[in-house]
């Protein structure tokens, strides 16, 4: 198949629903954020999502690669981080002008074999034709994992299963949160940000087809939880850039505590009980006070 990258506009609302629907996801004590107001950082990755038509997707649930993306053959498809400059706010219930293009595919060689790494980069103009936000995502593509045996769960996931965690934030101390994920909030999720991706909701095909050892936790759900303990400890400082890393997966099920790491600057990070090193970590560059 013939493929070049073209860049892809649309015109669209900063939609106050899934908003909405994001804070009634955290239910984490902070104030909606309503029509008029303006998104916290990161949130357009909510406001701005758009469901794809069922006849485009493949078969792991996202869009069959080759219009957008590129047709990478290779099945594990992950949200590895990338970069976003705010210049100006978006507010909700407004129109923004979106144009994404795909600036590079870069095959590479790693620990776990065969990858493809695919570049995204994206700008938001607001209503007036001003630029807002500058982004850049980095998506990986990876090889299968090892199949797991049929009925085989694991004991994170039985947990998550039985018991209903309720509000997934809980207070653990100065800028430190724990963060708790079970299926329904796995679902939530994956609805509101109008995510088919089967990983997040198919437990058969995420353990059997590509290999994983249970649900995978959303790298963007760890990405703005990371970014909502800036509103839970209320941090004003405007916020001008961020960058984002997934570093590894989280589970559906693992207990994960999110604390601000100490390396002089205001990086957070998802910690789980199983290693010192971070699933996911964001880091906070700004100016002057909201």
């Amino acid at each position: 198949m013939s493929w070049e990258p073209h860049t892809l506009t649309t015109t669209e609302l900063v939609d106050p629903h899934p908003v909405a629907a994001l804070s009634a996801i955290f239910d984490d004590g902070t104030p909606p954020v309503r029509p008029g107001e303006e998104l916290p950082p990161l949130w357009h990755w909510m406001a701005l999502a758009r469901w794809p038509v069922s006849s485009a997707l493949g078969a792991d649930g996202h869009p069959a690669r080759g219009s957008f993306l590129p047709p990478v053959r290779l099945p594990r498809r992950m949200f590895a981080g990338g970069e976003v400059t705010f210049h100006a706010p978006l507010t909700v219930g407004s129109t923004v002008h979106r144009e994404a293009r795909v600036e590079s595919v870069t095959e590479k060689s790693g620990r776990t074999g065969r990858l493809v790494v695919v570049v995204v980069t994206t700008s938001l103009y607001d209503d007036s034709g001003r630029l807002a936000v500058e982004e850049r995502q980095d998506l990986i593509y990876r090889e299968a994992g090892i199949h797991r045996e049929a009925g085989a769960v694991s004991s994170a996931e039985r947990v998550a299963v039985l018991d209903s965690v309720g509000a997934p934030f809980t207070r653990a101390g100065e800028w430190a949160w724990d963060l708790a994920t079970d299926p329904t909030l796995l679902m939530r999720f994956s609805a509101a940000t109008s995510n088919p991706h089967r990983i997040h909701y198919d437990w058969p095909y995420a353990t059997r087809v590509e290999g994983y050892p249970g649900l995978v936790v959303h790298g963007p759900l760890m990405t703005l939880a990371l970014a909502e303990v800036l509103r839970l400890e209320k941090h004003d400082e405007r916020i001008t850039r961020v960058r984002h890393r997934s570093r590894r997966p989280l589970f559906c099920g693992q207990p994960a505590r999110l604390r601000r790491t100490e390396d002089g600057t205001l990086t957070l990070g998802v910690f789980g009980q199983d290693s010192p090193d971070p699933h996911t970590t964001l880091t906070i560059e700004g100016t002057g006070h909201a």
